[in-house]
């Protein structure tokens, strides 16, 4: 079993705290991603799993051992950074084995396993040649070859794509949890992209100021985020926030427009935001005007930035819009689909 476990975790530089009591359970064979603004402490608390920083208090268990002590090695990790760091006078095969070598794997063995993580990733042709040979995605595929062949415990990966252009990011993404189905290797992912952590993991953890601000399946984080943070922070475009009140059966918003949401709540009149996302603006015959900034046509889809309720908000269509900018078009919220978050504590109500 290659469950982990984190308990109570607090990494502190100095006075400084930027892990702040994190607990999180990973069942065997789960696919976890941690997302976050930059300065969050994602790649902070993947070093801190992976060994590479020594944890201030609290307990991380892999496997139902607890590796606080542990030197990285004797963890049972295998971690695919954000630079490829290959061995450039090495061919593929070589710099794939390189770790068996030094754990004094048998050669037949070595063989076997680079052999079957090069049909994995699609590497056969290109055993023989030199990193300086390969494009960008075939060096990431090398590196998660070397993480393959260890046949680890966990799989870290600490922004594997983000030097790849946005074709090839597609791409891997599709590849990595691929092998991720095929393997069923508990596999902790950390990126800025919440894209990539919608599209690939089980469970997404949310992470703001070294502290998690929700963790769930990428849906219901989607659908039902706990606070103002996690909606702004899982969709994009973002979600759409207007400020105001609830009176009578309306949303009244601060500049006076009133957006007919069809129920009331306990307390009418407290400071609230109304949530609404791009996708869930429809065009009406009536409803409130949206004023047009920026119409960014897709094909399938029209974006179009403008105001409404005298905020900035941002539209998908899946019709083509004759508007121009300057213009107004009309719009209805789809009020199954809004949320309404308590403005004093950013909570979902």
């Amino acid at each position: 079993m290659s469950e982990l476990q984190i308990r109570d975790v607090h990494k502190k530089y100095g006075v400084l705290e930027v892990i702040h009591s994190i607990s999180l359970d990973v069942a065997d064979g789960e696919f976890i991603a941690l997302v976050g603004p930059s300065g969050c402490g994602k790649s902070t608390l993947l070093r801190l799993i992976a060994g590479l920083e020594e944890i201030t208090s609290g307990e991380i268990s892999i496997g139902g051992r607890a590796v606080n002590r542990l030197a990285p090695k004797q963890r049972d990790i295998a971690m695919v950074f954000q630079t490829y760091a290959l061995y450039p006078h090495m061919n593929v095969e070589d710099n794939m084995s390189f770790s068996l070598r030094l754990a004094k794997v048998g050669e037949k063995e070595r063989q076997e396993r680079v052999g079957k993580a090069a049909e994995i990733l699609g590497l056969q042709p290109y055993l023989k040649r030199y990193p300086r040979q390969l494009s960008g995605g075939q060096r990431q595929r090398v590196a998660m070859g070397r993480a393959i062949v260890r046949d680890p415990a966990i799989y870290l990966f600490d922004e594997p794509l983000s030097n790849l252009d946005s074709k090839l990011r597609v791409a891997m993404r599709s590849e990595i949890k691929e092998n991720h189905q095929r393997l069923k290797t508990t596999t902790v992912y950390v990126t800025h992209d919440q894209i990539e952590a919608m599209t690939m993991a089980d469970r997404i953890v949310v992470l703001n100021g070294g502290r998690i601000e929700q963790v769930g399946a990428p849906l219901d984080l989607y659908d039902k985020p706990d606070n103002l943070f996690v909606a702004s922070f899982i969709g994009s475009p973002a979600m759409n926030f207007i400020e105001g009140t609830i009176r009578g059966g309306d949303f009244l918003a601060a500049d006076g427009t009133a957006i007919p949401v069809g129920f009331s709540l306990p307390g009418d009149g407290r400071p609230l935001q109304l949530g609404i996302r791009p996708e869930h603006l429809r065009l009406s015959a009536e409803g409130i005007a949206l004023y047009v900034r920026t119409i960014e046509p897709t094909g399938a889809e029209t974006l179009i930035h403008g105001t409404l309720a005298g905020v900035p908000v941002a539209a998908i269509f899946r019709e083509r819009i004759a508007a121009q900018p300057g213009q107004s078009i009309t719009v209805s919220l789809d009020v199954d689909k809004t949320h309404l978050f308590d403005a004093a504590t950013s909570m979902r109500i």
